[in-house]
């Protein structure tokens, strides 16, 4: 297994390349870097002809809290470095491979809408899922907004990110966000099987119905991660963002101003 600058973790197995966030001190917590690298490493399995499937995990029990907030709002936020974020989404939705989301543990935030950008999601029976940015004074990104309206009724998908209440892995295989749930112990062998199942396809025909099903949904779809970035960056500039964020990182309930 192979690491790039940030900590992504790239291992390569007979067709199918493992790409592992390993943050654990953060639940998997995806800085800048980290959505650099996801972009780079998308890019490098185009171009080899050897990558089959990729699977999309995180390490230590959980698939990702989701950006860091630790950081500063100017270095994660403005709308320049949010079209890092918007590269990395696309990079995935438009990799000629199918993508498996392996998901255990806490799937929040940006983290919930990666597991989403994958083309099959398969969670054990730990995770969690949460489109929490309202919570923190944001709106989705990472193409969240699309992928619930896509996916769900326009109600659902507003309960869903108006709320940010979490759902367990059954509720959102219910909601058709999931495909399946499994057991925790069998989360790494049902990938690896559909892995096997996917490699054993024409991989020019698996990338066609790929780009087939996603181009019939695709109308508005660069769009809306347009008007993600603008939002989010404007999220950045209210009191009630900044209140929201320093709140969660002083372990303290919030106070809302309205600005």
């Amino acid at each position: 297994m192979t690491s790039t600058e940030s900590n992504l973790w790239i291992e390569r197995e007979d067709g199918t390349v493992t790409v592992k966030f390993d943050r654990a001190e953060t639940r998997n917590g995806i800085r800048p870097q980290e959505w650099v690298d996801l972009k780079r490493i998308m890019d490098e399995i185009n171009r080899n002809n050897s990558d089959r499937v990729v699977v999309l995990t995180g390490a230590g029990g959980h698939f990702s809290s989701g950006a860091e907030l630790g950081a500063t709002a100017d270095d994660l936020f403005p709308l320049a470095p949010m079209q890092i974020v918007n590269d990395a989404c696309s990079a995935i939705r438009q990799l000629h491979k199918p993508v498996i989301a392996a998901v255990s543990g806490y799937a929040v935030g940006a983290g919930f809408n990666l597991a989403l950008s994958c083309d099959l999601v398969v969670a054990d029976s730990t995770a969690k899922f949460s489109q929490i940015f309202v919570q923190r004074g944001m709106s989705p990104d990472f193409g969240g907004s699309w992928y619930l309206s896509q996916a769900l009724s326009l109600q659902q998908a507003k309960e869903i990110a108006f709320f940010g209440d979490t759902l367990t892995a059954v509720q959102a295989r219910d909601m058709g966000l999931v495909n399946r749930v499994v057991t925790p112990g069998d989360l790494e062998s049902f990938c690896t099987d559909w892995a096997k199942r996917l490699k054993a396809l024409p991989p020019l025909a698996l990338a066609r119905t790929k780009r087939l099903i996603n181009n019939a949904l695709d109308d508005g779809f660069h769009t809306t991660l347009d008007r993600e970035a603008v939002y989010q960056e404007h999220n950045f500039t209210t009191l009630d963002t900044n209140e929201s964020i320093s709140a969660f990182l002083e372990k303290r309930s919030p106070h809302y101003v309205g600005r």
